[in-house]
Formats: C-alpha cells, sequence, structure tokens
C-alpha cells in the first residue's frame, strides 16, 4: 500500500506518526535502491558522537536518555526519505506547537535549534541598539552579534542572590534598545524568576523594546505552565519566547528550535533563518513532541541525578543556587578552571568559569553513573 503522506503524516501524536511511519520504510524508491545495493556496514569510529569511552560528560546539559523511542521509530522513516526536501513536515510540527500553546501555526518559527533562532533575532534587533540582558546568561548567540560589529550588549548586575534583577534591567530599557534578552529558567544559574514579577516586567518592557525570554529549559521547572512567558504573546505584547528539542527531548545532536511571537515577528525570524530545517530533525520531533511517558521519565531521572549533586553539595557545605534545570551552578570554594582541569584528569566534564565568578562553575546531569562518579570524586578535588 502507498504511504499516503497527506494523510497518515498528519496524524497527531508519537503513536500515530510512528505507526505510520513503520509501512513507510519497507516501501519505495529508497527500498528498491536497498534491494539493489545490500548495505555493508561502513567502518565508522564509534566515538565520532557522544563522550568517549569512560568520560562523565557533564558539560552541555544534554539529556543522555533521548531521543526517546518515539523520535527514533520517526528518524529511521525520515531516512528512508532524506532523498527529498522536507514540505510538510515543519507545519506539522508547528501545528502540534501551536495547538499545545493555544496560539496560531503563523506564530510558530521552526529553527535548526533554538540557536539559530536567538542568532537571527540578535541579528535582526542588535543593529537597532543595544541588547540589555542579565550579566549571566545563555550569551553565545547574542555574541554573535556582537561579533560581527552588529550589535553590543548592556549587560546589568545580578541580584544579590545571584537572581535576575528585572527592577535594574528595566530601569536601563529605553526607547533605543534593540532587545531586551532574558534566560529562564537561567543559565549557568538554573533559577526561575519570580513569574507574578518576571511578568508584570516584560509586559512593560515590551512597550519600549522587543522581549526575548529563552525558555530552554521551562519543562524542567516545577511549574513550566505557571512560569512560560507566552501568555503575554497571546495578549498581544511585544515579546518572544524560544524553546528547544535540545535539552529535555534529548536531540541536541539533531538540532530542533522554535519559537512563538507574533505572526509578523515569526515572519521575520524566518526570513532570517536557513531555508530548510533537517527533515530527520522535524521527524524525530514531531515523533517525541507529545510523548509525555519520555519526558516524565527523563524528568525524573534529572531531577534524581540533581538531588544526588545537592547531597553531596550540602555534605561539603558548599553553596549552591537552587536549581530547577538539568545543572547545579556551585561555588566550590577554588578557581573554577583548576576544578575543571582536575575533574577533566578523572576523565570528568564539567564547565569552568563564567565571567568574573571565578570561584562557580556549573555541572550537567548526565546518567545517574556519570553523576555518581562526579560526586565521588569532588571531594578530593576540592580537598575536603
Amino acid at each position: 500500500m502507498a504511504f499516503d503522506i497527506s494523510r497518515r503524516f498528519m496524524l497527531t501524536g508519537a503513536v500515530g506518526a510512528s505507526v505510520a511511519c513503520a509501512a513507510a520504510c519497507t516501501t519505495g524508491p529508497a527500498a528498491v535502491a536497498e534491494a539493489a545495493f545490500p548495505a555493508s556496514a561502513p567502518s565508522v569510529d564509534p566515538q565520532i558522537l557522544g563522550p568517549r569511552d569512560g568520560v562523565a560528560l557533564l558539560s552541555r546539559n544534554e539529556n543522555p536518555y533521548g531521543p526517546a523511542p518515539s523520535a527514533l521509530k520517526m528518524i529511521e522513516y525520515a531516512g528512508k526519505k532524506g532523498a527529498y526536501y522536507p514540505d510538510i513536515a515543519g507545519q506539522k510540527l508547528a501545528a502540534m506547537i501551536a495547538e499545545r500553546h493555544g496560539v496560531t501555526p503563523d506564530m510558530i518559527a521552526i529553527t535548526t535549534g533554538s540557536g539559530e533562532a536567538l542568532s537571527a533575532i540578535a541579528l535582526i534587533y542588535g543593529k537597532k541598539g543595544p541588547i540589555v540582558a542579565p550579566r549571566l546568561f545563555w550569551d553565545t548567540t547574542a555574541l554573535y552579534a556582537v561579533n560581527l560589529g552588529l550589535a553590543e550588549i548592556d549587560r546589568v548586575a545580578l541580584g544579590s542572590d545571584m537572581s535576575t534583577d528585572l527592577a535594574a534591567i528595566e530601569a536601563r530599557v529605553t526607547a533605543g534598545t534593540g532587545l531586551v534578552q532574558l534566560c529562564n529558567p537561567n543559565n549557568p544559574t538554573g533559577l526561575v524568576a519570580d513569574p507574578v514579577a518576571l511578568k508584570a516586567a516584560v509586559e512593560r518592557m515590551s512597550k519600549l523594546a522587543t522581549v526575548l525570554v529563552d525558555e530552554a529549559y521551562m519543562e524542567l521547572a516545577d511549574d513550566p505552565e505557571g512560569n512560560t512567558c507566552i501568555g503575554l504573546i497571546k495578549e498581544g505584547h511585544n515579546v518572544i519566547v524560544s524553546r528547544t528539542f535540545s535539552k529535555i527531548y534529548g536531540m541536541a545532536g539533531i538540532r530542533v528550535g522554535y519559537t512563538i511571537s507574533s505572526p509578523e515577528t515569526a515572519a521575520k525570524i524566518q526570513s532570517t533563518s536557513m531555508s530548510w530545517i533537517s527533515g530527520v530533525g522535524l521527524a524525530a520531533a514531531i515523533g517525541s513532541y507529545d510523548d509525555t511517558a519520555f519526558l516524565d521519565f527523563s524528568k525524573g531521572k534529572i531531577v534524581e541525578g540533581r538531588q544526588m549533586v545537592v547531597t553531596t553539595l550540602d555534605a561539603l557545605d558548599l553553596e549552591y543556587l537552587p536549581s530547577q534545570t538539568n545543572f547545579v551552578y556551585f561555588k566550590s570554594g577554588k578557581e573554577a578552571n583548576d576544578v575543571q582541569k582536575a575533574m577533566k584528569e578523572r576523565k570528568i566534564s564539567i564547565r569552568g568559569q563564567y565571567m568574573d565568578y571565578n570561584e562557580w562553575t556549573r555541572v550537567s546531569m548526565g546518567t545517574i553513573e556519570d553523576v555518581e562518579k562526579f560526586c565521588k570524586a569532588l571531594p578530593e578535588v576540592i580537598g575536603a
């Protein structure tokens, strides 16, 4: 039976998509080629992707339990269709995202990871004026525009508790501001802003400048629905929210992200991005977007690992910030880069120093075994 992509591919959810792709994987031109040229396993270094053998990779905020089985099934299907540009897959994913959040599909921009969207936004708005942001935030994409000479970042000091100082940021925003960029939960601190204060500040600031809220880790927060700023977009405010499949969905290497904004802003972001998103990535995202069983499993493992780290830090009487993400930002009492180096010698990868916070460093949640390895090494590394 021929695979009717217009009907089958639009089935909602991971189960429908996976069932539909199963038939497709055994038919079509790719199957003919496979029969004509029997596959032989290429000689590939198994270490070209992921952590090297024996290395606890706890530096990139990945979910090592992904991609979900529902995503892997769709990846198998998409591989068979790799000869073709993805036509309606992006539309399908946008429709799924829009339905969940109560917006229209034209308010969704699908990009190659949220990083592409954030880079595009920095380029678009950075030319209009400074990007106002907290001193610590995920600044890689903003720096992309800075390095091209198209933007500058106006960093605002954190609060005494290392939270984003919303009042201080708001005081810095003027009609000449190009963009306000926030990260909630923040990276590398892991802190979630007070939702009432955040939404009120974002609403006020959006009257003067576009406000971008990077919510890459929102699915990991204790109350994602209560903390998101998507509601402000639905009310018509000049706000952009970005999300990614790289974190809770465990697809950092597959590269799919998206933004939610006004239709006009979404079109602007999409026009500044690459014309085609990976069909494999889109298929994986469609397959796993509604896979609540996998998401719940992943969140449970992350919380378990985070509690192991917190218990270790408490036992060592080390200061840390209360995280609602898949990483913990802590103060070791040693130079962060020295701690990072000592961990590397033990085949454990963590982050080093951020900005001028020389004794603070970040450890990500990996597999439970890798987190346990970090917890056992930390007392020795800091000389406790």
